[in-house]
């Protein structure tokens, strides 16, 4: 099969298109002949050599994609979401810890799901990640209610526009963080009922005036560690999904303490096929329906075929994108 190989850690020079042995199905694993993928930070981490996939896992990068059941298992009908059971031909999209970038890919049946009605194929590959992400974190997780505040950073990008998504959907008063007029406009028309410009205006402040967040969604880490705190309401919860500005922060945990507050770091792909078939088969319960209904959407920047991923990651890297990057696979 083709597949992405990279040359070693580094920029996206290192990587190419190359051949490597076809997957075959294990116990509880279909094979996929994959239509698409698409662009995640953490593949950028990957490529740099800082994430490595959790061991037995593909080396291939790629953390979603879609496509066509090309072989089946024993004992995948024991995993089957959301279908009475999987079979040669069936169109569907998975949740992967890795093994993206290529031609065919094999999958935990646990981490398959059907294509949501009205997607097509190569779209639905811009699903499962972040689908899988703000809901198991925002909804899971946190227990973002009807009513309640919700603060999401970066809201223009594949996490944000998802989680604007959903939580407007479920009738949470959503905010949304973002560093250009047009993606402040993208978060609105979205559903964010207000656009915070983190460039000029303090996010603290804004919460703190509207009594601030139930629940926040962060993909900085330590950079906003504090500030996230303060713009936290009594009894809010503050999620930390990324690392993009730094791994270690000071806590004033006294503050925690007044607010009754909580303080949870995830990740989603070192969780055991157990943990993520349980978020998969919730996200076909509960989002799925929502998607057919055109409620929520996913949201596609570009879509690039998989000979040029050094560019995808280019634009991924430069940070001017909305939504998600696709790469064309089949």
């Amino acid at each position: 099969m083709r597949a992405v190989i990279a040359s070693g850690a580094g920029g996206p020079e290192v990587l190419s298109v190359g051949e490597l042995p076809d997957p075959t199905p294990g116990p509880g694993e279909v094979v996929l002949d994959v239509a698409a993928t698409a662009v995640n930070r953490a593949d950028l981490l990957q490529r740099r050599g800082l994430y490595s996939p959790p061991p037995g896992t593909s080396d291939v990068i790629g953390l979603e994609c879609s496509g066509v059941v090309s072989a089946v298992g024993p004992g995948v009908e024991d995993w089957a979401v959301g279908v009475e059971d999987w079979a040669v031909g069936d169109e569907a999209c998975a949740l992967l810890a890795g093994g993206g970038y290529a031609e065919r890919v094999a999958v935990p049946a646990g981490q398959l799901m059907p294509v949501p009605e009205g997607v097509s194929l190569v779209e639905a590959a811009a699903l499962p990640e972040v689908a899988c992400t703000v809901w198991s974190n925002v909804f899971m997780v946190a227990g973002l209610r009807p009513g309640e505040r919700f603060l999401v950073h970066g809201g223009a990008g594949g996490i944000g526009t998802m989680a604007i998504q959903l939580a407007t959907a479920l009738s949470a008063r959503v905010y949304a963080t973002a560093g250009s007029a047009e993606k402040l406009r993208t978060c609105v028309e979205l559903g964010a009922d207000v656009a915070i410009n983190y460039r000029e205006e303090d996010f603290v402040a804004v919460l703190r005036e509207a009594g601030g967040a139930d629940v926040i969604l962060d993909n900085m880490g330590a950079k906003y560690l504090g500030r996230n705190v303060d713009a936290l309401a009594t009894e809010g919860r503050l999620v930390i999904i990324g690392m993009q500005g730094g791994t270690k922060g000071e806590l004033d945990i006294g503050k925690l303490l007044r607010k009754r507050g909580a303080v949870i770091a995830t990740s989603l792909r070192t969780r055991p096929p157990e943990e993520k078939a349980a978020i998969c088969a919730s996200v076909v319960e509960h989002v799925w329906p929502l998607v057919a209904d055109g409620v929520v959407r996913p949201v596609v920047h570009t879509m690039l075929p998989l000979d040029e991923v050094a560019e995808a990651h280019r634009l991924m890297a430069d940070s001017g994108h909305v939504g998600k990057i696709v790469l064309t696979v089949g």
